[in-house]
């Protein structure tokens, strides 16, 4: 098996109403990366790609991502909103 020593991947979750903050529900490098990220596309999970903000995640000591996340995170969960609100309008 190749070794993918390059990708990384961070998963996160975030209920509203729910959850005090967006939270990481799994995080690797390598061959775990890429688990993730073959995870995602399973559940047809759009993949966003920010390497400083991955690797800032993968130091995340917890589940709870830290204040100082908050801004750079709410723009990927924007942007998967609007990714969600477009395949919404075109399956109509």
């Amino acid at each position: 098996m190749r070794k993918f020593t390059n990708i990384k991947a961070v998963a996160l979750k975030y209920k509203a109403y729910e959850d005090n903050a967006p939270k990481i529900v799994a995080k690797g490098k390598g061959d775990i990366a890429k688990k993730i990220i073959e995870k995602a596309k399973e559940f047809d999970i759009p993949l966003f790609q920010n390497e400083l903000l991955v690797d800032s995640l993968l130091k995340v000591e917890g589940e709870e991502i830290p204040p100082k996340l908050y801004q750079a995170v709410a723009e990927v969960f924007a942007w998967l909103y609007s990714v969600e609100k477009k395949a919404e309008l075109s399956r109509r």
